[in-house]
């Protein structure tokens, strides 16, 4: 697997700090590895429903993980709309903006 450091470079799109942004991208990164049976190099545009071996409740417990962890908490709306490894690092990052 690429280095997490490699995988996630700053967005300078996000409103977060970059170290918000690189904590929460390595933790989703971390949570998600196991998933990765293919082996494959995961990306943020990895689509995580695509390009892991992951179903729906995999999914909600990856995003009440990223909740416990970076104190926040994902409306359902906002979730059933993520797609992508970026579209849920930017949904945990926007939340804890609003903090």
């Amino acid at each position: 697997m690429q280095a997490i450091q490699e995988l996630v470079a700053p967005d300078t799109s996000l409103t977060a700090a970059p170290s918000l942004q690189y904590d929460v991208m390595r933790e989703i990164f971390t949570l998600l590895a196991p998933y990765n049976a293919g082996g494959k190099t995961i990306t943020p545009q990895t689509v995580i429903s695509k390009g892991l071996t992951v179903d729906s409740l995999t999914i909600m417990d990856v995003i009440m993980e990223l909740e416990d962890r970076f104190d926040v908490t994902i409306p359902m709306h906002v979730a059933a709309d993520i797609v992508t490894i970026d579209q849920l690092a930017e949904a945990v990052v926007s939340q804890r903006a609003r903090r």
